[in-house]
């Protein structure tokens, strides 16, 4: 596959403005993570926006297979709306936990990315096995959150 450069980049870009914006709207809510009673294995905050960004740019480069694929135009725009949808409930998570700290809508809205990230998988796996793939870590990663996220409602 001959990468197209222009593609890759609103690719990556989308899923980073993403997180980015989500970041900049949430302010400095990971110093109120710090205070929470969290459960068992959480991690430190720095990491989150380490795994975060390596999730966008799989996210990203994932998206950019589907959409450059040889796939018909209609498997390929269904699969990229469901990406959509699953980023645009992405985006509204940690306004919901840190901006608003309403844990348990929260816990609601991260268990409906997970059902959107899942079907998101299901549509890309029949257009490019590889793209699928590298949501994988997504969708494990945000079952970690799910747990962090009930905890979080249950201890405080």
């Amino acid at each position: 596959m001959k990468l197209d450069w222009k593609k890759l980049l609103l690719a990556l870009a989308i899923p980073l403005g993403v997180g980015a914006l989500s970041a900049l709207l949430t302010g400095g809510s990971m110093a109120n993570y710090g205070n929470l009673n969290r459960p068992p294995l959480s991690p430190p905050g720095w990491l989150f926006p380490v795994v975060w960004t390596i999730l966008y740019l799989l996210m990203g480069y994932a998206s950019y297979r589907i959409w450059v694929s040889d796939a018909p135009e209609k498997r390929k725009k269904s699969a990229l709306r469901t990406y959509l949808a699953q980023l645009a409930v992405n985006f509204l998570w940690p306004l919901i936990f840190f901006g608003l700290q309403w844990r348990l809508l929260a816990f609601w809205v991260i268990l409906l990315l997970w059902v959107l990230i899942y079907f998101t998988i299901k549509k890309f796996s029949k257009i490019d096995e590889l793209a699928a793939d590298l949501l994988l870590p997504y969708i494990l990663w945000v079952t970690f959150a799910a747990y962090l996220n009930l905890g979080a409602f249950l201890l405080n």
